[in-house]
């Protein structure tokens, strides 16, 4: 459905451009925006490169399981039913921690993973469990330390200080996800 609301709309922008006779502007435009949409991906592959390399890294000297370890109270809090040592404990929280270091597009195979680890504690499979709504409402209000992807599209756009915006989203991330907890234990009890 979503892509037909695509098609709807670029159609529209071109039936408006063509009837306007601004079509030479709007070619210009897509093509100016496809190459600076190119030059921003390259930008962003060495950031996403040495982010997702400190996590592979910090996975494999034990790290990740010595955090998990120290959120492990957190951790066991938020989700009761989750057994400590089960994979997905270790999965939901490197998706956490890549979340706090501003990594969204590195945490979301991260979270797939702790989603697939989740499902196989699932008795009824085809609902979602607490720990499942709980962990999406996580996931997507994100506390974020570091809003490292924010900061790389700054830098790229060319802004003079682009980490200005670390105290302001940790704020607003810290009440999205407060908010988050409290709606999803409060629902728990209801459904």
């Amino acid at each position: 459905m979503v892509h037909l609301v695509w098609l709807v709309m670029i159609l529209m922008g071109l039936l408006v451009a063509l009837f306007s006779g601004k079509m030479e502007a709007v070619t210009q435009a897509a093509l100016d925006s496809a190459k600076y949409a190119v030059e921003l991906c390259f930008g962003l592959i060495g950031i996403y490169a040495l982010w997702l390399g400190l996590m592979k890294v910090a996975e494999e000297s034990g790290m990740v399981k010595a955090i998990s370890k120290r959120m492990g109270r957190i951790m066991k809090l938020l989700f009761p039913d989750v057994p400590p040592r089960h994979p997905a404990m270790g999965a939901m929280t490197m998706n956490i921690i890549a979340n706090m270091l501003g990594l969204g597009n590195a945490a979301t195979p991260l979270g797939i993973k702790a989603m697939h680890e989740l499902q196989s504690l699932n008795k009824e499979k085809d609902r979602a469990t607490n720990a499942m709504c709980m962990f999406l409402m996580i996931n997507t209000s994100s506390v974020q330390l570091i809003p490292a992807t924010v900061i790389a599209l700054r830098s790229a756009a060319g802004s003079s200080n682009p980490t200005e915006i670390i105290g302001t989203t940790l704020i607003a991330t810290s009440c999205s996800t407060l908010t988050a907890i409290i709606a999803a234990k409060i629902l728990q009890r209801y459904y």
